[in-house]
């Protein structure tokens, strides 16, 4: 097991109840775990216990089998937060200035900036790029901390349906080489379906359900449109 969470508990200042309550969520290693439920039901809340951003008021988080504290996970949040001032290049070598422990060399850097089709794009300012080319560049800056846990906060939310596509059968060919484990929120079912070894559905009354996604990998965009994904799409639908 990766990572444990066992009887999580946490309530926001000046809130009365809990938004995560008792909450018991185990993640393997190599899995890709998607995060869905309405607005307000905790999913971004979660990610920030498991970075150690926010600490549980009960319960323990593991990593491992070691408690897990600030900077054992890669997080990716909402917004890219990529630095203006800087170049792409720039913008993807932060983590090992600020992480000595972290061994990238600007070549390497270069080298996965043409892994991910960004060759060209090095020496350009994160202005000068489309949104998925930053996302791009936001999640190599994540992935590139060397953490074997990457937590993704809805990173092709705020995109068009078909950069959003090609930025999924991305982010599938980099975890699948790579064999990182992957926690994902999205508001979208479609994609949760496509991506996911098992989806979580956070519910109102805060407790959780999981499905497991019967496609096999490797994933193939056609599986887009097969019945096992639109079946099990309007099933979660039904549920949310």
């Amino acid at each position: 097991m990766t990572l444990l969470l066992k009887n999580v508990t946490y309530t926001f200042p000046k809130k009365e109840s809990p938004v995560i309550d008792k909450l018991y969520l185990t993640v393997q290693q190599g899995e890709f775990v998607s995060l869905i439920g309405k607005s307000g039901t905790g999913k971004s809340t979660i990610l920030k216990l498991i970075t150690g951003l926010l600490t549980a008021d009960e319960g323990e988080i593991s990593l491992y089998k070691k408690p897990v504290t600030l900077g054992d996970v890669g997080y990716m949040p909402q917004k890219d937060l990529l630095f203006p001032w800087r170049t792409i290049l720039d913008n993807i070598m932060i983590g090992a200035e600020i992480q000595k422990e972290i061994k990238l060399s600007k070549e390497d850097a270069r080298s996965w900036l043409k892994k991910v089709g960004l060759k060209d794009y090095e020496q350009a300012y994160p202005n000068q790029l489309s949104g998925g080319m930053r996302q791009r560049v936001a999640f190599l800056r994540t992935l590139l901390t060397e953490k074997d846990v990457l937590l993704l906060d809805e990173p092709f939310g705020a995109l068009d349906s078909i950069t959003k596509k090609e930025m999924q059968a991305w982010l599938l060919s980099i975890w699948q080489e790579l064999d990182k484990t992957i926690i994902f929120i999205t508001h979208d079912l479609e994609e949760a379906c496509y991506l996911s070894d098992r989806i979580i559905l956070l519910k109102d009354d805060r407790t959780i359900e999981e499905t497991t996604v019967p496609l096999p990998r490797p994933r193939y965009q056609e599986m887009l449109h097969s019945q096992i994904l639109l079946e099990l799409r309007k099933e979660l639908e039904k549920k949310i």
